[in-house]
């Protein structure tokens, strides 16, 4: 399986080519890129620029992005709403969408492989009218993705529209057979449980955001800081017909140091060996 370091470990600092080297010496084979301003900025040309240089001119993959959550730099700290394709309002579909594809035109000068994208935030219902929203929006940012080589991955949340049988309900009255899922194991322990959204969404699943919580809310820490049992979890996904990649995706705000990260990388990947 593809060892992937999600740069949401780095979210308060600007991605720049040290830390995909610090990435790439921890043991990463590809890193995902969070698409937030404040750490990635993919409206600024030379912010991409920089990384696209770096990309040529090494062997880290750029595996995915993660879509932004917000448009601006605050990550929901100011007055700008979320980015949210399941929206009431059509502006605000309409908003989202377009702050979205202002992520993907990344694509044409970094070759990202797939894009993870949230389908709405976690107070959102489950109603015939979000599934009407989910499949527009993906069938939208699908054609703006595939000319640039893009596949679309949709992760499973904490609300209604985003369990695993819903979304796989999503991709089926949709017929949207180009539509990959990213398993969030964290998000899964919360809800219906990892080994069900396993069975559930199966080989849909093309990528896992790997971390840990005690079972009650989102944390992200480290595998093995909470209460996931890793071992039954990354033989139920090697039993996939293909193994998808697995993306460690841990927390900003846990006091890591250059120092401690690198080890515990390293840990985290080689539960999956």
């Amino acid at each position: 399986m593809l060892r992937v370091l999600s740069t949401h470990l780095f979210l308060n600092q600007r991605l720049h080519p040290g830390l995909l080297e610090h990435a790439e010496t921890s043991g990463a084979q590809a890193v995902e890129i969070f698409a937030a301003r404040q750490h990635f900025d993919y409206t600024s040309r030379e912010h991409v620029s920089e990384l696209a240089s770096w990309f040529r001119s090494n062997s880290l993959q750029p595996f995915s992005m993660h879509a932004p959550l917000y448009p601006g730099r605050e990550m929901g700290r100011s007055a700008a709403p979320a980015v949210n394709l399941l929206h009431p309002e059509k502006a605000r579909r309409i908003d989202a969408m377009d702050e979205v594809k202002r992520a993907l035109e990344t694509a044409e000068h970094i070759p990202l492989r797939n894009l993870v994208v949230h389908l709405g935030e976690q107070a959102d219902a489950w109603s015939p009218r979000s599934v009407e929203y989910a499949i527009t929006a993906l069938e939208h940012l699908g054609a703006f993705a595939r000319p640039l080589g893009v596949r679309l991955l949709i992760e499973n949340l904490l609300s209604e529209p985003t369990t695993p049988e819903h979304l796989v309900s999503v991709l089926e009255i949709g017929h949207l057979n180009n539509v990959g899922i990213c398993l969030d194991l964290g998000h899964a322990h919360v809800t219906v449980g990892i080994a069900a959204a396993i069975g559930t969404l199966g080989a849909r699943i093309a990528s896992v955001h790997v971390h840990d919580n005690h079972g009650q809310k989102d944390e992200h820490l480290w595998p093995g800081d909470g209460t996931i049992d890793w071992t039954p979890t990354a033989e139920a996904l090697k039993k996939l017909a293909t193994p998808p990649a697995i993306v460690l995706e841990i927390s900003q705000n846990l006091g890591e140091t250059p120092l401690t990260i690198p080890a515990k990388i390293k840990q985290a990947f080689e539960r999956f060996a």
